[in-house]
């Protein structure tokens, strides 16, 4: 893909973001990738935690060549705008996720997001003026590529268990979105009040929220009718696949049965899918 194509991508993916509310699922692999695409989905994403496990791996055991190499896969199998889940940026100092940031443009992604959860037990969140510092450096690199990429800012404080999460993710966001960040997102929140005060206090920016099996029970119109501009998925198709893979084993290996391979996707199908791909 040149560099024109990507400016255009990242154009289209900046228009999703401006009016309505759009679903960005994550896929985890080229074939899910490409499925989703014939779906019918404007954009997609992809997803660290549900790329991780399909290499026998944990969330975050996935080192940042791989990574790009992985979202460079997805890229390449779409002709869809792709967001990258890029962690924390591969780095804890700015200067190491401006340049890891820069490595992530060269794979034509047309938005990616920052986190500011720092994967330890001693610090869960990166200290505030550090996360905004490293907010604005990848806002940095951008900026000098020139290719337009969607940068979504991430507050981690509802997975992290932080006490007051709601406060937290508020006072951070604000900060990110005034640092550069064009999207702004907490995974985690589940309550509507709360979604709606994220959406009133970052506003006019657009809000991600992410959906998955802890908030299942929320419906794409109610979230949309707060003002919320995208809604993600995170690896909740992942586990979806991973959980019906599971249940058919363990019936396998204790029942002795099959059942729940009846429901199994048609091979007929998936052929033809990836026939036309």
């Amino acid at each position: 893909m040149d560099s024109v194509q990507q400016v255009s991508l990242a154009a289209r993916f900046h228009e999703l973001h401006k009016s309505g509310c759009f679903v960005l699922p994550n896929p985890w692999d080229v074939g899910t990738a490409i499925y989703l695409e014939r779906l019918g989905f404007k954009a997609l994403a992809t997803t660290s935690a549900g790329f991780a496990f399909s290499r026998g791996k944990p969330d975050g055991g996935v080192p940042r060549d791989e990574m790009l190499a992985h979202i460079r896969e997805i890229v390449n199998a779409t002709v869809l705008p792709v967001n990258a889940d890029f962690q924390a940026g591969y780095g804890d100092e700015p200067e190491d996720v401006a340049a890891n940031v820069r490595l992530g443009i060269e794979t034509a992604i047309a938005g990616l997001s920052i986190e500011d959860g720092t994967g330890r037990s001693d610090r869960l969140l990166y200290e505030k003026k550090l996360a905004v510092e490293r907010i604005r450096a990848a806002r940095t690199s951008i900026d000098a590529s020139e290719a337009g990429v969607v940068l979504t800012g991430r507050c981690e404080a509802w997975l992290v268990g932080d006490p007051d999460p709601l406060r937290t993710a508020l006072d951070r966001l604000t900060a990110y979105a005034e640092a550069g960040a064009d999207c702004l997102y907490a995974p985690g929140v589940s309550k509507l009040d709360e979604i709606a005060q994220i959406v009133k206090t970052v506003a006019p920016k657009p809000v991600n929220v992410l959906l998955s099996g802890f908030n299942h029970h929320l419906r794409l119109a109610e979230i949309a009718d707060l003002g919320v501009r995208r809604i993600s998925v995170g690896s909740g198709l992942a586990l979806a696949a991973w959980g019906a893979f599971l249940r058919a084993a363990r019936e396998i290996i204790t029942d002795g049965t099959f059942n729940l391979l009846a429901n199994n996707a048609p091979s007929a199908d998936l052929n033809q899918l990836f026939r036309r791909a």
